[in-house]
């Protein structure tokens, strides 16, 4: 693998704060954390911030030990299931406790035609549409600090066009277009908090999306990065199709967010199911055949999409089994002990893909770091600093 786009060589002259270092001094330099996401759904959170018990505890310090990077739900039905008395507290509390062990936050999702807010369909379209961007603006203000990440929109390709029950945000889709629908949405959000990362998202990956990419880029919505989901209750996509798909979105230069990652651990959905929430059953396990073959297929998915320049983030979308469809897709089981899986990504994530080295100091009181780029701790002589190393250019820090 060629991972040098991941990570630094940087000199660091380190001082007393007054002088420098003699020669031959040990610096210990420890990765604290990553600055690639990877990432995990975070629902778990909300009910361990509101209501900690010794289950939650479990579920949520297992999950601390490996991501760094959590999505919190903000779907707009369930967020404010009854106008003007959204669940922002909730959803804050959560955010902030993740915000403070040093996880990045994303909300999802701003605008969507699912989950959507039952109580808009009284109102005519315009007046839908003042409301959307008025929740954006609520929402990208409100959290602003806390959660600078968004996925604006989500899954526009199928948007005018879905028939499963009439919603508000299809509606207005339908009248504005799609590119219409996304500008507005965008430059709200972009509006409300100028350096926010900003996604549009989508679990179609043909060129219908490439397409709609395209439009938006030419009427200059600022897409920040593209938004992949990448459920594969159906079975491994593959190395060839994950290398085709990586190719094709590529071409718009922008980051590749990798947003809502599946592979499960029981039996694969039968390959004629058309819409995966179709697929209803009583019970999903797991199996030990499973989650052996679980465990590989994120390896291989985890280190082609690490390799990749342009790939920024990897979210597996459940972190524990059952969560969506009773899948058996999550990182631990339904009595919360780690799968393979678990083990693996943990593996790869604190060991391999983890600088933790000391080295000592030459005559000129430096030295020479060859580390993935990330937040630092370095120490000498019982001290330590804190310091961000996400890039070659050469530093002077006291410690």
């Amino acid at each position: 693998m060629d991972l040098t786009h991941r990570k630094v060589k940087k000199q660091i002259k380190i001082t007393d704060g007054n002088a420098i270092l003699p020669a031959g001094t040990q610096v210990r330099v420890l990765q604290t954390n990553h600055s690639f996401l990877f990432g995990c759904g975070a629902f778990d959170f909300i009910p361990h911030v509101m209501n900690e018990s010794e289950e939650t505890k479990i579920i949520t310090d297992s999950w601390l030990d490996v991501f760094n990077y959590g999505t919190l739900p903000f779907y707009w039905g369930t967020f404010e299931p009854e106008e003007g008395k959204p669940h922002t507290e909730m959803l804050m509390k959560t955010a902030q406790y993740l915000k403070n062990r040093g996880v990045k936050v994303k909300g999802h999702p701003l605008c969507w035609h699912t989950v959507c807010a039952d109580w808009l369909m009284k109102y005519d379209n315009s007046t839908i549409m003042n409301k959307q961007l008025d929740r954006i603006e609520r929402e990208v203000v409100g959290f602003k600090g806390v959660i600078d990440m968004w996925d604006v929109i989500n899954e526009v390709v199928i948007m005018p066009i879905f028939d499963k029950y009439d919603n508000a945000i299809t509606r207005i889709c339908k009248e504005k277009g799609r590119v219409g629908l996304i500008k507005e949405v965008f430059e709200k959000a972009r509006e409300c908090n100028p350096d926010a990362v900003l996604l549009l998202n989508d679990f179609n990956t043909s060129i219908n999306y490439e397409i709609l990419i395209d439009g938006c880029l030419n009427a200059g919505v600022p897409i920040s990065a593209i938004g992949i989901q990448s459920h594969q209750h159906q079975g491994f996509w593959g190395e060839e199709k994950l290398y085709e798909v990586l190719e094709r979105f590529s071409s718009f230069g922008l980051p590749i967010h990798f947003t809502e990652n599946t592979l499960i651990s029981g039996d694969i959905m039968p390959a004629h199911i058309v819409d995966l929430n179709d697929w209803q059953v009583d019970e999903w396990p797991s199996t030990p055949e499973g989650e052996a073959r679980q465990s590989a297929e994120i390896e291989k998915m985890y280190r082609i999409l690490f390799e990749h320049p342009l790939v920024e983030a990897i979210t597996t979308w459940d972190y524990k089994d059952g969560a969506w469809l009773k899948a058996p897709s999550g990182f631990i089981r339904l009595d919360n002990s780690r799968k393979p899986s678990y083990e693996m990504l943990k593996k790869l994530i604190k060991e391999e893909w983890h600088t933790d080295i000391t080295v000592e100091t030459d005559a000129d009181g430096f030295i020479q770091v060859d580390a993935f780029k990330g937040e630092y701790q370095i120490s000498v002589n019982g001290k330590s600093i804190n310091i961000s190393l996400t890039d070659d250019e050469p530093i002077t820090v006291a410690v």
